[in-house]
C-alpha cells in the first residue's frame, strides 16, 4: 500500500513540476502578429480601435474601460467580467494608421504593447495587430504556448471588431 501512495505521490508531483519545467524552457518573449480585414474605410475603424471607453460595449472579454493616470500619465484601465484590472498606456498615437498600447503594471504575469494599424484596402481596410509580449510566469508560458496560443487574446478583439461593424472575420496569423 504505500508503494502505492509513493507512486501516486511521484505523479502527483511530476504533473506539477513538469508544465513549470516546460515554461522555464520556453522563451519569455515572443512576437505574434494577426490581420483582418473589414468593409470599412480607415477612419471608421480608427474611430472605433481609438474609443477605448466603448470596447466593454463591443467586446466580450472588457467588462468596462475607465481612464486613470500611472506615474502622472494618462492610462485606461481594463476589467474583465472578474473586475481583474490590465492598465494600459498609449505610448505611440498616429491617426487614422498606428496605434501603439503597452502594459503598465509590471506585476502581472505578462506584459508588452500591441501595436495596432489599420491601412487602406481596396474599398475597405486591413487591421492588424503585432503582439511584442512577454510572459514572466512560467506555468502562464505553457497556457499560452500550448492551450491559449499566442494570437488568442488578438484573435478574440479582431473577430469582436468585425462584429462591431456588422461583418464576419476570420484572423490570419502572420507569425
Amino acid at each position: 500500500m504505500k508503494k502505492w501512495f509513493l507512486i501516486f505521490g511521484l505523479i502527483l508531483l511530476a504533473l506539477v513540476l513538469l508544465p513549470i519545467l516546460i515554461g522555464y524552457a520556453l522563451p519569455r518573449d515572443h512576437v505574434a502578429t494577426s490581420t483582418i480585414t473589414l468593409r470599412q474605410p480607415p477612419d471608421s475603424v480608427w474611430a472605433v480601435v481609438q474609443d477605448f471607453g466603448r470596447y466593454g460595449q463591443w467586446w466580450e472579454y472588457v467588462d468596462r474601460m475607465e481612464p486613470s493616470t500611472h506615474d502622472g500619465r494618462p492610462i485606461w484601465n481594463q476589467y474583465d467580467s472578474r473586475n481583474q484590472v490590465i492598465p494600459y498606456e498609449v505610448v505611440e498615437s498616429d491617426p487614422p494608421r498606428r496605434l501603439v498600447t503597452r502594459i503598465v503594471d509590471e506585476g502581472l504575469p505578462f506584459g508588452g504593447t500591441w501595436t495596432y494599424e489599420v491601412a487602406r484596402h481596396q474599398d475597405g481596410s486591413t487591421v492588424t495587430i503585432t503582439e511584442d509580449g512577454a510572459i514572466y510566469n512560467p506555468v502562464f508560458r505553457v497556457v499560452a504556448r500550448f492551450i491559449m496560443g499566442y494570437h488568442g487574446t488578438m484573435d478574440g478583439y479582431l473577430t469582436a471588431l468585425g462584429r462591431r461593424f456588422g461583418e464576419d472575420v476570420t484572423p490570419v496569423h502572420r507569425n
